[in-house]
């Protein structure tokens, strides 16, 4: 078993130093957020993933796993993995400061060779640019590894533990073998290649589901014009083997802390090198415009949206988290705000984030409370609580049963057997009477 720093405890630093805890190495998580390593050291996480709270407090009862804000902590170490954020930059490019500080702390802190593996999704070349960065600066060897992620926000611990793939990214031998022992346990496929190879698999993984995304949602705005169902259109196209069924699910877009900004990074990479990505500029602005949909069918079907009162229901971009970055619901409420709406939202768990976003919203406590009273309601995160919730309940609590599901989380079947009006994504309209205006229950 091996000694193992994490430099940042975000969900992919957090995850994957539990994660190797877990499989029996030493494993001390640091970051400069103080905040945030005083609730780890208290076995407490500071984001929501299922698990994974149970499993910090049993690896931090084992001894296994500790939390940090000092790098001398973790100056012995004989693999350091950086899994700090690279956010994006007006221009789209990545933002590298907390790559380079991490790196300048490192070399300051080191006293011996160490292996440091760079999971944060970062530009090809970064990684051998931040090692002759570090060897600058210490008289220690570095060894350098590029080792992308592939976990899903909610699905990050299992992802982990049954993923499909490790890439291992390296011009050192020794440094693959190191890294490939560490990952032993986990029982995982194990793909090996060159430092710049790894970088970009990760940035051209995450454009490629993207573009599956947006190619369904642009099917499924013909579906709607010509009166197909897109639900059978994909399933149609998934039954081939070399299409696939997974990521042609139409909605209202993607979001997260990944796609939207890998994708604009990609395109500003192929800038730099002087190609213009056409075809992921167009992924990226599909989806912009799929973020609109929603409050696009409620204009359409009422006019003025001016004084109504509308139910969101789910905020975090994808159920599972209570992650709001890129989440079609930041997009939805602020237009519906600017519309002069009324708005009262419900998620399970991203409600405390949302309400440091907007202050003009109404956060009910509970899915019953949201739709109270309320003229339409709109389906935003496909959480099971939102698609277990029996259809009648919206006749009985709404003014009106106008329902927007923007994850076509009903059956139309289901659907045509309730009085309910119904707009979901690609799919027929339910019960719309043009004629009909909103009109308030006595």
């Amino acid at each position: 078993m091996k000694k193992i720093a994490v430099v940042g405890t975000g969900y992919v630093g957090l995850v994957t130093g539990v994660g190797l805890s877990h499989i029996g190495h030493e494993v001390t998580c640091l970051d400069v957020d103080h905040e945030k390593i005083d609730l780890l050291q208290k076995g407490r996480s500071p984001i929501y993933e299922v698990s994974l709270e149970p499993m910090i407090q049993e690896n931090q009862k084992q001894k296994r796993l500790s939390f940090t804000s000092k790098y001398e902590d973790i100056q012995e170490s004989e693999i350091i993995l950086i899994a700090v954020g690279t956010p994006q930059q007006t221009d789209g490019s990545a933002n590298l400061t907390y790559i380079y500080e991490a790196a300048e702390a490192i070399a300051q802190t080191i006293n011996q060779g160490v292996t440091v593996v760079v999971k944060s999704t970062v530009p090809v070349g970064t990684c051998q640019d931040v090692k002759n960065y570090i060897q600058a600066k210490t008289p220690f060897p570095i060894q350098m590894v590029s080792n992308p992620e592939f976990l899903r926000e909610g699905n990050a611990l299992k992802d982990l533990f049954e993923g499909d793939r490790i890439v291992i990214g390296s011009d050192d031998r020794k440094a693959i073998q190191t890294v490939m022992e560490m990952y032993a346990p986990f029982d995982i496929p194990m793909m090996t290649t060159d430092l710049a190879s790894a970088e970009m698999i990760k940035y051209a993984s995450n454009a490629f589901l993207a573009t599956k995304i947006s190619f369904i949602n642009e099917i499924s705005s013909i579906c709607e014009k010509v009166g197909a169902n897109v639900e059978a259109v994909a399933k149609g196209m998934g039954m081939d083997r070399r299409i696939g069924s997974s990521f042609l699910q139409a909605g209202i877009g993607y979001g997260g802390s990944c796609f939207p900004k890998d994708t604009k990074a990609l395109v500003q990479m192929a800038g730099n090198v002087e190609h213009q990505f056409d075809l992921l500029e167009s992924v990226i602005h599909v989806n912009n415009k799929q973020q609109n949909k929603i409050v696009d069918q409620m204009k359409e079907r009422c006019g003025s949206l001016v004084g109504k009162r509308i139910t969101i229901l789910g905020l975090a971009f994808k159920p599972g988290t209570d992650d709001l970055r890129e989440a079609a619901s930041l997009v939805i409420l602020d237009r519906l705000l600017r519309e002069g709406a009324f708005i009262t939202a419900y998620d399970p768990v991203a409600m405390p984030r949302a309400k440091e976003k907007f202050p003009a919203v109404t956060f009910a406590s509970n899915v019953k409370e949201a739709l109270a009273g309320a003229d339409l309601a709109a389906i935003v995160t496909e959480w099971d609580e939102f698609k277990e919730l029996p259809l009648p309940l919206y006749d009985e609590l709404m003014n009106e049963p106008i329902l927007f599901d923007g994850r076509n989380c009903y059956s139309l079947d289901e659907v045509r057997e309730q009085d309910i009006e119904y707009y979901s994504v690609g799919r027929p309209a339910i019960g719309y009477r043009k004629s009909a205006p909103l009109t308030h229950k006595a």
